[in-house]
């Protein structure tokens, strides 16, 4: 059935005579929460169906409880889904409140953070793992060789995504959590003692790429169910625990490579991970119940949602940018001969920034909508690649201000990213389309690291190539992210309209 998606005004006093004025301009998007599919094309509603009145969205001050209706009762407590829904829709009269705060919900992004901790900070050291495995522990196979161990823990680290979040949806996050806790702990336990090649695949590959999978969206999905409002800044604040990580696992596993070897380094990572995961797994709770007819396989009915696509294609480009001066940075630095220790320095300087970025972008979102964030950090990291990277030949303080502003940028689109996705689907779906689509731009990030190694190579060594890409793939991202946003809202809106 179609809903009222009217513009939002104040309901009428059950003791005033009084008729609730007609309802202004508005910048807010009249959109479904639950699907961009019911809306019409055009931007046109119909007010036929749901004849409830909406309240206005509140001031982001005075933000406890967001609400979707004032008269939810009066809606139907299982109404049909729309005809072009790609999945089952849950109750509106389920997912009328959020907390968008208190106790509970920060401790749930609190306990997020920590998951996030050990998934991404075992990430943030797999450049030191292939350096040490390729010169002491497997020198007898190539770097290639080597090298496939990091690929297949990258891959089933985000493409595993797309049956976790559907399991998310249905069950709830404990047993992911759960999951991924033993999974990342013993596996790390057994690479300590690993001599063979296959031992460390197995092991290393496959048992952390699936511990890492299991924490990852269900700590990103958890989030969604307490928070609506207010969804870009808790996100935020959850993915910083990616910058801390960025700077806490490579300091630990460069200092104790040297001190006490491979085997305790990483007994030393498995019970760090160990104790963070602990607290994730008292911490994280879903708040609403699964939606009726929930499946765990994956669904390929997510793509006809209106603006997925585009989306999909926006959200790929942005990564697929974002990973090059992240995995290049440090090199471009030495090729320049700024020396090792700023090429350290520089990567320290980035995570820190992108801290920052990830809870202001998460921030400006919720006030300006995520899908024009998106567009604005993505054009300014272009003209930052342009403006600031590309012209810088010498000097240090080049380099550290394109380090602030890339890191402060990039991180924003990194808190950014789960709750644009949000905005396409209903909360009990969030796990599921959330999972899909890092699923399909982890390949973005795949496929970056070859390209730009060919672009610097085939250019003799310079990296004006790798440069122009990157800022021409921030530009494209910020292109398809309005154009994203425009075909869901209806192309009669106006294009700075909130959302």
């Amino acid at each position: 059935m179609s809903r009222d998606l009217s513009p939002r005004r104040r309901p009428e006093s059950a003791h005033s005579g009084a008729k609730t004025p007609a309802a202004g301009p508005s910048l807010t998007v009249p959109i479904s929460d639950r699907s961009p599919s019911s809306v019409t094309d055009g931007g046109a509603v119909e007010e036929s169906d749901v004849k409830s009145t909406i309240s206005k969205r509140p001031l982001i001050g005075k933000r406890h409880i967001s609400t979707r209706s004032d008269v939810s009762g009066l809606l139907p407590s299982e109404p049909e889904p729309h005809p072009d829904s790609p999945l089952p829709t849950p109750s509106d009269s389920d997912e009328d409140t959020y907390p968008e705060g208190g106790l509970r919900a920060w401790l749930v992004v609190f306990g997020s953070w920590l998951a996030l901790f050990a998934s991404l900070g075992l990430m943030n050291v797999m450049a030191t793992f292939d350096t040490y495995l390729s010169a002491r522990h497997l020198v007898d196979h190539d770097n290639g060789t080597v090298g496939g161990i990091i690929s297949l823990y990258t891959i089933l680290s985000f493409a595993l995504g797309i049956y976790v979040g559907p399991v998310f949806d249905k069950y709830g996050p404990r047993w992911p959590i759960v999951g991924g806790s033993v999974c990342l702990f013993a596996a790390l336990v057994v690479v300590s003692i690993s001599t063979n090649y296959w031992h460390l695949l197995v092991a290393f590959a496959v048992f952390s790429g699936l511990g890492s999978a299991l924490l990852f969206t269900p700590s990103i999905a958890a989030i969604g169910h307490f928070f609506r409002e207010r969804r870009g800044l808790a996100t935020g604040v959850a993915t910083t625990a990616g910058s801390v990580s960025a700077v806490v696992f490579p300091y630990i596993v460069q200092e104790l490579f040297v001190k006490v070897g491979w085997p305790w380094t990483m007994r030393a990572l498995a019970l760090i991970c160990l104790g963070v995961t602990v607290g994730a797994n008292f911490l994280i709770r879903s708040r609403l119940p699964p939606a009726k007819h929930a499946k765990v396989t994956p669904s390929v009915r997510v793509f006809k949602t209106r603006g997925f696509g585009l989306t999909l294609g926006a959200v790929f480009l942005m990564q697929f940018a974002g990973f090059i001066p992240l995995s290049y940075l440090s090199g471009y630095v030495l090729a320049k001969g700024f020396g090792q220790e700023f090429s350290f320095d520089i990567v320290t300087v980035l995570n820190a920034s992108s801290a920052f970025g990830r809870v202001a972008g998460g921030w400006l979102g919720d006030w300006v909508g995520v899908y024009n964030a998106n567009v604005l950090f993505s054009v300014v990291t272009a003209i930052a690649c342009f403006a600031v990277w590309l012209p810088v030949e010498e000097g240090k303080a080049g380099m550290i201000g394109f380090a602030v502003l890339f890191g402060f940028t990039s991180g924003s689109n990194v808190s950014l990213m789960p709750v644009t996705v949000g905005k396409l689907c209903g909360t009990r779906e969030y796990g599921r389309y959330y999972g899909t689509v890092y699923t399909i731009v982890s390949l973005g990030v795949l496929v970056a690291m070859p390209i730009a190694g060919k672009l610097v190579l085939g250019s003799k060594g310079s990296w004006d190539g790798l440069i122009v890409v990157t800022g021409a793939a921030y530009l494209a991202s910020a292109v398809v992210f309005a154009v994203a946003k425009m075909s869901i809202v209806g192309w009669r809106s106006k294009p700075w309209v909130l959302f």
